[in-house]
């Protein structure tokens, strides 16, 4: 694949920086950043070029380097050996150019204003969401002046055409109706709500519209942003990108998908099940067309045998009706704000929502920590729901990201233990989804990075 080496000067924030900015910019970049910020930045740079197998990108650009130089106006890129995909006569596309800039600007605030920061304690649930604000602000992702319009769209980056297609009305559909776009920023059920709102946006002369995409190190290093994300923001782990969704957004759609999907709504109905939540509006879908119903009928058996029927309270399940969603969206949004007006709580982030703290905190998917897994219905409803997010998510690093392929590589498959018929359930679903190929891209050989044990 052909490839360019250039200077390039960021855009956004990173055009405004002091000398003292520069030189924190500079040295983190040359320190143990460097190697994230290289696998990200080519991510960016690869933009168009589906992918979902890290090695290959990187072996394919294996002397790609990108470094950051202070200069009098600030940084300058030099960017050597990078995807020819990226550039038009030469120069940067404007829209890769602005992705690349808040990658960088995101991973090295984290790193030297929030990381680096001894009064900021990350093990604390007060400490976590204050830094998943202070990084949405950074990045100016909040909107004091809107009311309530954000639509979080979660699904898989494999999906079939007809999903794909179907994803896109929905979005037409939200657009139509002044509503905006967040996803995962990759592909598939992440890119077609944010393609169709485009056309109703236009339609509307609502231009330009908001196409938020939230993503982290791990995930973006190997699911390259789709073209028509216009605000990029990188969080530092899953768990913080996650918090960032349903804090920032005011109403959930979900769309057929595979693990990952699987670990996203884990991860919302241990905050919506938590009691401090249950009067507070927050509208989930569930959503796909015909093709897609015993998907979804396949998740709702699951999610009602491992956690039980009080669960179905905290979704609708609307299948091929893009109308339907949107007109329940647009009510719940309205409930939404009427909520947030009560209660004097902010409409562009969710202060009052309680995140139970263990589903805050990092999980490390080592053989050691998913081996440890307990996954039982004896347990407490909310540490079983803790643990099954934690096991979506080791598959999912042992699935695509770079870490986790490695060690899958090195170790063999995750073990992942617990009660008989719970794990038979589980066994159930992620053979669904590797048989409808929503493990990797379809083409892609996989081989199960985990085994379950009973």
């Amino acid at each position: 694949m052909n490839s360019i080496s250039t200077q390039i000067y960021p855009a956004g924030i990173l055009n405004t920086l002091s000398q003292q900015e520069v030189a924190r910019l500079t040295d983190a970049s040359l320190g143990k950043l460097n190697e994230r910020m290289r696998r990200c930045v080519l991510a960016v740079l690869n933009s168009g070029n589906p992918s979902d197998d890290a090695d290959r990108v990187l072996q394919q650009f294996q002397h790609f380097q990108v470094e950051v130089v202070p200069v009098n106006r600030g940084i300058r890129l030099d960017i050597q050996n990078a995807p020819a995909t990226a550039f038009v006569d030469g120069k940067i596309i404007r829209g890769i150019r602005e992705l690349m800039s808040a990658v960088i600007r995101d991973l090295i605030y984290f790193h030297t204003e929030i990381e680096g920061n001894p009064n900021n304690d990350l093990t604390d649930s007060d400490g976590i969401t204050n830094a998943v604000f202070e990084i949405m602000r950074n990045a100016k992702a909040f909107r004091p002046e809107a009311d309530p319009d954000v639509v979080v769209c979660w699904g898989g980056h494999s999906i079939s055409g007809a999903e794909y297609d179907y994803s896109k009305e929905v979005g037409y559909q939200l657009g139509l109706r002044g509503m905006n776009i967040c996803t995962g920023c990759g592909a598939g059920a992440m890119k077609g709500p944010m393609k169709g709102a485009t056309i109703a946006h236009a339609k509307q002369r609502t231009l330009p519209g908001r196409y938020l995409g939230l993503s982290e190190p791990g995930i973006i290093a190997v699911e390259s942003p789709n073209p028509i994300v216009n605000e990029l923001v990188i969080l530092p782990d899953i768990e913080k990108r996650l918090e960032a969704f349903v804090r920032t957004g005011h109403a959930m759609l979900v769309f057929p998908g595979g693990a990952g999907t699987a670990e996203e709504i884990m991860f919302l109905l241990g905050v919506l099940l938590h009691p401090d939540n249950r009067d507070m509006p927050l509208p989930v879908v569930f959503t796909g067309p015909e093709s897609a119903r015993e998907y979804f009928a396949h998740i709702d058996r699951f999610l009602t045998f491992a956690i039980g029927p009080e669960v179905r309270d905290k979704y609708r399940i609307i299948i091929n009706d893009p109308v339907a969603v949107a007109q329940l969206m647009s009510r719940g949004l309205e409930e939404v704000r009427d909520y947030r007006t009560k209660h004097n709580d902010a409409y562009y982030f969710n202060w009052l929502l309680k995140i139970p703290h263990p589903l805050q905190m990092r999980f490390k998917p080592t053989h050691e920590n998913m081996n440890s897994l307990n996954l039982s219905r004896e347990r407490p409803q909310h540490e079983l729901i803790t643990d099954l997010r934690r096991a979506f998510s080791g598959i999912v690093s042992g699935n695509i990201k770079p870490d986790g392929v490695a060690a899958i590589r090195a170790q063999g498959p995750f073990q992942i233990r617990g009660e008989r018929a719970l794990m038979s359930a589980v066994d159930e679903l992620l053979g669904a989804f590797n048989a409808q190929q929503r493990m990797k891209l379809p083409g892609s050989h996989y081989e199960p990075c985990y085994r379950i044990v009973s």
